[in-house]
């Protein structure tokens, strides 16, 4: 008989650290909301298309939780969405307060898709329907993730355990790790998919994305297990309330802390600027990150906050290890 793992009981699955924020908490919640101010609508225009291909590590932030990863000639996008809202209709849920910062039309070639979960902001299917009609990627997500895919006609898709690995080709290898948070596309099927994290590692470069996470002891496990972290991305926003949200969502302060468990060499900031999902304003956590930066010593490391569209090349340990030797001959 097949083990189950200690995050699963059969049915659903759970965080190392249990929730206790429930339906309760969420009604609470709903009767004391203070929002801060959104922008209607933020007039951007788009950046220019990314190169089609990179050989060093380039990050491009598009919005939300989308970025595009470029390194080694492959393309990998992280949780894209370009849909008008995050929802599972057009005329309701959280709808962007700005576009997109490079179109969907002016990717590259998509090669691989990272899905942290399998929330509405994370797993869109009219771009995934799209990616994969356009791009054909292979598409990594955690447990139980492949039966929504393949009901859209989305294949293709690798389900990783957490501390699983699987081999996108000969020298690169992507590992699920832990997240701290929750599933589910209706409140009929809470936690029955695995969320997730990921390491993305090759023989030059490794890369952290969180997905959508609270802080918890998974980050400490994943320092441990990958000490070169060239590359984090760690979300910042939807995390007010902190007394209900900080289970789920990290804040800038938990983002920073993160940076600095992980010991990342570059840490670029997620989740923030796009949708209306909890209490933070629009701009609020990108300004407390810059205040806790301002207030840190970074010890030789970086925490970037891109704007929507910019693309930055991330020099990585291997390469900055090549350039110092290159200067002492």
């Amino acid at each position: 008989m097949k083990t189950l793992p200690s995050h699963f009981d059969g049915k659903r699955f759970r965080n190392l650290i249990p929730r206790r924020n429930r339906y309760g908490a969420l009604v609470r919640w709903l009767l004391s909301r203070q929002p801060g101010p959104w922008q209607p609508w933020i007039d951007s225009r788009p950046a220019p298309p990314p190169p089609r291909s990179s050989e060093h590590l380039r990050i491009t932030f598009v919005n939300h939780s989308t970025f595009l990863l470029q390194l080694d000639g492959i393309n990998i996008l992280t949780d894209p969405i370009w849909s008008e809202r995050a929802s599972p209709v057009s005329w309701a849920g959280p709808r962007r307060r700005r576009a997109p910062g490079v179109r969907l039309e002016d990717l590259p070639p998509i090669d691989l898709v990272l899905l942290s979960h399998d929330h509405y902001d994370h797993l869109d299917i009219p771009t995934l329907r799209r990616l994969a009609q356009d791009h054909h990627p292979t598409i990594y997500t955690g447990l139980k993730n492949s039966h929504l895919l393949a009901r859209h006609g989305i294949r293709n898709v690798v389900e990783l355990d957490w501390w699983s690995e699987a081999a996108a080709r000969s020298d690169m290898w992507i590992t699920a790790v832990p997240a701290q948070h929750f599933s589910g596309r209706s409140p009929f099927q809470n936690d029955t998919t695995l969320w997730c994290g990921f390491v993305v590692q090759t023989n030059d470069s490794t890369i952290y994305f969180a997905g959508d996470t609270g802080a918890g002891p998974h980050i400490a496990q994943i320092a441990g297990q990958f000490p070169d972290i060239d590359l984090a991305i760690l979300p910042i926003g939807a995390f007010r309330p902190e007394w209900f949200m900080g289970e789920v969502h990290m804040s800038p302060r938990d983002a920073l802390e993160a940076h600095f468990a992980l010991q990342a060499r570059v840490s670029v900031a997620s989740h923030f600027g796009t949708f209306r999902l909890a209490d933070d304003g629009q701009d609020e956590p990108v300004k407390l990150l810059h205040d806790v930066l301002s207030r840190s010593d970074l010890q030789d490391s970086e925490f970037w906050v891109l704007d929507f569209g910019e693309g930055r090349e991330v020099q990585t340990q291997t390469a900055s290890l090549n350039e110092s030797k290159q200067i002492a001959l």
